[in-house]
């Protein structure tokens, strides 16, 4: 299944490909982590322990693994305290998953949800931790929509700090790869096996900003964080966007405001 949106920084896309269907959200949901923890009024620059054991949302206790987390380095702080704002842009620009879930666990999953309820998301919802298995195995799923992701980062739009963080993502595949070398992009990716998903902010010299999201799912995916033949892909999709970004501008001020 493949998923495409395109549209305006503010507006309603001007491309949609399967735009509500579900997918594996895989680390796309760190964008939401994030904003909840900015929104929460929580002092950034208070330190944490840095731990690996997290409540479940099924009950119990979960962990993560490090041997499928790409950061290894919040790893090395295990046992001691960490400032969260350094946990926050790790999340983001190295899509740590013990971060993230030291974030979450900070910003908790109801401030989650209530981003995904001010962005518009029709469908997506991240009501786990990253590798919280357990309530995988009952049911609890964090989905996203190429649409709902569109809708998330347009929420963004008076946080120029999260989207500052967005654009120093060290993974520069992806949407990023099927980019002019130097154009601005906030973005975050997310990978799985059977997974590949990329959502974005492009910023052209030449014209106004857009907004990219695709989301694939099928056997492409390989679940490497570069190596992977779907980050090809979104790559590709990225560059036709690209060269189309001037029709884009036009057709996000021609059509109305509330138009599908």
């Amino acid at each position: 299944m493949l998923s495409v949106v395109v549209a305006p920084r503010q507006g309603p896309p001007v491309f949609v490909r399967a735009g509500d269907e579900l997918h594996e959200a895989a680390s796309t949901m760190k964008v939401a982590v994030l904003a909840a923890l900015h929104r929460s009024g929580a002092d950034l620059d208070a330190r944490v322990p840095v731990v690996n054991r997290f409540a479940s949302v099924a009950g119990g206790e979960y962990g993560n693994d490090p041997a499928w987390d790409s950061d290894p380095q919040p790893w090395t702080l295990l046992g001691g305290t960490a400032p969260l704002r350094t946990l926050a842009e790790r999340m983001i620009t190295h899509s740590s998953n013990l971060a993230t879930n030291l974030c979450l666990a900070q910003a908790g999953p109801a401030a989650v949800a209530e981003v995904w309820q001010r962005a518009g998301a029709t469908r997506s919802a991240s009501p786990r931790g990253i590798e919280d298995h357990a309530a995988r195995a009952a049911g609890v799923h964090n989905l996203v929509s190429a649409l709902d992701l569109v809708r998330l980062l347009q929420s963004l739009d008076g946080e120029p700090q999260l989207l500052a963080l967005l654009e120093r993502n060290a993974f520069r595949v992806d949407l990023a790869a099927g980019l002019p070398p130097g154009t601005r992009i906030a973005f975050k990716n997310g990978w799985l096996p059977g997974a590949r998903h990329g959502v974005g902010l492009v910023r052209p010299g030449d014209c106004p900003p857009y907004l990219l999201a695709v989301c694939y799912t099928g056997p492409l995916a390989s679940g490497a964080d570069e190596a992977d033949p779907a980050a090809r892909l979104l790559a590709r999709i990225s560059a036709a966007v690209w060269e189309r970004r001037h029709a884009i501008a036009a057709a996000g001020r021609d059509r109305p405001r509330g138009a599908c």
